[in-house]
């Protein structure tokens, strides 16, 4: 049986991945209390399901520190992926400000910005267990082609993930490895490459140009190289490996295709591009 479970922050676009989920054949479930999943497996299991879509998250209450437990069993059983979306906590405000909805841990004693911090220190061990995913600068219709991706991968096995970002829109909370390529000549200066990224032929032959640029991509897929053994044996399901220039356009994009293109041989790869989505 494939399991997807969609967790993390309130406001994050748990309903929008759980729909996807349902678009591509999932039985989905939302807002299940984390105590129930083993028996509600065998139920699903049991009934012919061989692919269900689940949400649990801190409306569980106390069962909800279950989780981490009931994860380490359940990927005994059955190919478990868990997605745990999140934002920064200006953008969760700003959300739940525009919809005026009521967030599920406010209360007269505890005001919107606290209900989100006191979330996230609730959800602090259930985001190490699966693929983090920041949705702050994502819409509805990006966040949907990422868990797409995600869901078609064959296996729940070790996923390595290359994202390029911009640093004037702020380090993406769901990197585990950030690099730096701002240091390296920037294509944006060039009024041809300026409306092209870093997948266009142009700027590709104008990176590959600079020496500096082979070193740097040499250096930084050779640390990758050397350390994700140790990701792996940390019991780990994914590794983000986070590049960025200034605006997220043409150096980090030309950094996380190349350094995917690499990688895909021997390892599950994803990449994506935050500031092109």
């Amino acid at each position: 049986m494939r399991l997807v479970l969609i967790s993390g922050l309130s406001g994050s676009g748990k309903s929008i991945a759980l729909n996807v989920l349902e678009d591509a054949g999932y039985y989905c479930i939302d807002n299940l209390p984390a105590n129930l999943l083993p028996e509600t497996i065998r139920f699903l299991s049991g009934h012919g399901y061989d692919r269900a879509g689940i949400s649990v998250d801190a409306r569980s209450g106390e069962s909800f520190r279950e989780l981490p437990g009931l994860v380490t069993e359940l990927r005994k059983q059955v190919d478990l992926r868990l997605i745990f979306l999140e934002s920064k906590i200006e953008t969760l405000v700003r959300r739940f400000s525009e919809t005026r909805r009521r967030h599920p841990l406010s209360s007269d004693a505890r005001s919107l910005r606290e209900a989100i911090v006191h979330e996230r220190d609730l959800l602090g061990d259930i985001a190490e267990l699966g693929q983090r995913i920041d949705t702050s600068d994502l819409s509805a219709n990006s966040l949907r082609a990422w868990i797409k991706d995600i869901i078609a991968l064959e296996n729940a096995g070790f996923t390595l993930l290359f994202t390029s970002f911009g640093f004037k829109h702020g380090i993406p909370l769901d990197a585990d490895l950030v690099f730096d390529v701002r240091c390296l000549p920037n294509p944006h200066y060039d009024l041809k490459l300026r409306p092209q990224t870093g997948r266009d032929a142009d700027v590709i032959a104008f990176l590959d140009s600079v020496p500096e640029v082979a070193d740097m991509l040499a250096d930084i897929r050779a640390y990758v190289a050397k350390w994700l053994p140790c990701y792996i044996r940390d019991n780990r399901a994914y590794l983000t490996v986070a590049i960025g220039c200034t605006g997220g356009q043409h150096r980090s994009v030309y950094f996380a295709e190349r350094l995917a293109a690499h990688f895909v041989a021997t390892r599950q790869t994803l990449v994506r591009h935050r500031e092109l989505a």
